[in-house]
């Protein structure tokens, strides 16, 4: 699996329970391109990008060219658009 941010680990719990609605895979490991921290879930990417501790209260965004108009992570206040 891939995720760009992981935070409390529920969109990674629900991608994990959508492949074990496919049948049982043998492994599945997580790649990450930033880890910020504050689990609720006992989930640990294989591969990090890079970790970035940050508040509850902010806000991480990751865009990647050609999807958005450049590459970068973002740390803030509020939800880039």
């Amino acid at each position: 699996l891939v995720d760009d941010v992981l935070y409390t680990g529920r969109t990674i719990r629900a991608a994990l329970d959508a492949l074990a609605d496919l049948g049982r895979p043998r492994t599945v490991q997580l790649a990450v391109i930033v880890d910020r921290g504050h689990r609720q879930l006992p989930i640990r990417p294989d591969f990090v990008g890079k970790n970035i501790p940050t508040s509850m209260t902010e806000h991480v965004s990751v865009r990647i060219a050609p999807h958005d108009d450049e590459d970068g992570v973002w740390i803030g206040d509020e939800v880039l658009g």
